[in-house]
């Protein structure tokens, strides 16, 4: 009678030690998943934000060249001076709007967290 019940005793733990490495395998493939699409959306993520500077870049050069072309007899000075401060406000303005999506950025393996969150609450009472 008490070898039986170590016998079920042992297949439960058997049991419950299988579920656990169920569950912790599960939990792993979804972060590498989660790693592999994050690792994918940032590299996209970079090399559009650096071909959209080149651009702009190149905008803001000839812009800037035709308001100076414009304004050379009359106004140089001014056109110069009035460049600046646009350009400096606009740095400071992209750098403001840059450290605040830096800082407020959601966790990039929110399923992951969710999923292990879920698995706490079912195995505690």
């Amino acid at each position: 009678m008490e070898n039986d019940a170590i016998g079920t005793s042992a297949r439960a733990g058997k049991r419950l030690g299988a579920a656990m490495l169920g569950l912790l395998h599960g939990h792993i493939e979804l972060f590498g998943i989660e790693l592999q699409e994050q690792k994918g959306r940032t590299l996209r993520l970079l090399l559009f934000a650096g071909m959209a500077l080149v651009f702009a870049l190149l905008l803001l050069t000839a812009l800037s060249g035709l308001l100076l072309v414009l304004l050379w007899d009359s106004y140089r000075l001014a056109g110069i001076i009035g460049l600046c401060v646009f350009y400096g406000l606009a740095t400071i303005f992209c750098g403001v709007r840059l450290k605040a999506a830096v800082f407020d950025e959601s966790s990039p393996f929110s399923s992951t967290l969710e999923e292990l969150a879920k698995d706490r609450e079912r195995l505690l009472p």
